[in-house]
């Protein structure tokens, strides 16, 4: 999880992951890149009692480094590797899910899930509250997939040249390679949508987003043997939400 400037919502998103601790031995992976405001404290208020919360700070350096250095904080005994940003909520019964398929199917590699957005989240039952907007579908995040540890290596490091969109790189080069993977219809995370990231949304995530398929195009061309990303991602616009 990469944290900055998170106060108000990381708590939320740690405790939708500690609480699944009954279906996984979590060890829940914090960067705290830099926040000027009250994250580190609020982090570590919740910490307190959940032992499986590691934090590890940096100085604001961008969301790939950030990423890059939480991958090399995995444990030697790490077999899964799944991510979830600081505003977002892993939902109860999630990694209970994905991972009994990689026990069904050993040579399964990755799961990939559907996502809530969803415009208000009531912090205490960690749903959609009752006047939320919402949309289901199978958008571009990281949050969405559970990794098996060996595809996390065999793809690599995040591409610190992204400042946004470094999700959008990085699926596409896992997919690219030809995983075995399946779609699930279940839902991993309710995404929140709120003023800070609606803003990022709407300026250089879109020309990081098509700067990151040009980039898989070109990987294409130069190696006939990656496969086309076709199939995997539905993007709608927010105009087509409907209450829940």
């Amino acid at each position: 999880m990469p944290v900055y400037n998170r106060e108000r919502y990381v708590v939320s998103a740690l405790r939708s992951l500690v609480q699944q601790r009954d279906a996984a031995d979590l060890d829940i992976i914090v960067i705290d890149d830099g926040s000027t405001d009250g994250s580190a404290e609020a982090m570590r208020s919740i910490m307190d009692e959940s032992a499986c919360i590691r934090l590890f700070h940096q100085s604001n350096m961008g969301v790939a480094k950030a990423r890059n250095a939480g991958l090399r904080q995995l444990p030697p005994d790490c077999d899964f590797v799944s991510f979830l940003d600081s505003d977002d909520i892993s939902l109860a019964g999630r990694f209970k899910t994905d991972l009994a398929h990689f026990t069904a199917d050993p040579g399964l590699e990755l799961t990939y899930s559907l996502m809530t957005l969803a415009d208000r989240i009531d912090d205490e039952t960690l749903e959609p509250a009752s006047d939320s907007h919402t949309m289901t579908l199978r958008g571009i995040s990281l949050s969405a997939a559970v990794f098996r540890r060996e595809l996390i290596e065999r793809t690599g490091r995040f591409d610190e040249e992204f400042e946004q969109a470094e999700d959008t790189d990085y699926l596409l080069r896992v997919f690219e390679t030809g995983p075995s993977y399946l779609l699930l219809d279940t839902i991993a995370i309710y995404y929140r949508r709120h003023a800070g990231n609606v803003t990022k949304e709407h300026s250089g995530r879109l020309r990081n987003h098509l700067r990151a398929i040009h980039k898989a195009m070109r990987r294409r061309k130069a190696d006939p043997s990656l496969r086309e990303v076709q199939g995997i991602f539905e993007l709608k616009s927010p105009a087509n939400w409907q209450m829940m």
